[in-house]
């Protein structure tokens, strides 16, 4: 039975772009990137496990300009995925759902994941 009348899902075009939304997808990005960077975690514990040409072959990959760039930017993920998990603890209690509100709260979740990700990396560096 075919209707012509069905109403149709709204799609992305139909959406007015918001900082919300942007978050949103930022938040569903990163909670990939996380699993993405976890299976490098994977490949360098394995081949610490395996003996120290594997390590040496997987630690220089990681320490090379693009290794370090995945790194950083698996820092800022978890920091953001974190900061933005908070704020949604907050939502699931029942606060901050208004618009301005809701867009304070995801700048501020991008905020404090960025100054976390650069304070990580500077101790980081610090320590060596």
């Amino acid at each position: 039975m075919k209707s012509d009348n069905r109403p149709l899902s709204p799609h992305l075009q139909i959406y007015r772009w918001q900082w919300t939304m942007a978050y949103s997808i930022l938040h569903r990005i990163t909670g990939v990137a996380l699993g993405v960077g976890t299976l490098l975690f994977t490949c360098w514990l394995l081949a610490l496990a395996d003996g120290p040409d594997s390590f040496a072959a997987i630690q220089g990959f990681i320490g090379s300009f693009i290794g370090r760039l995945l790194l950083f930017g698996w820092t800022f993920a978890l920091f953001y995925h974190l900061a933005n998990g908070i704020r949604h603890l907050g939502w699931d209690m029942g606060f901050g759902f208004d618009l301005k509100t809701a867009g304070i709260t995801g700048h501020g979740a991008v905020v404090a994941a960025t100054a976390l990700t650069i304070l990580c990396w500077v101790v980081g560096y610090a320590a060596l």
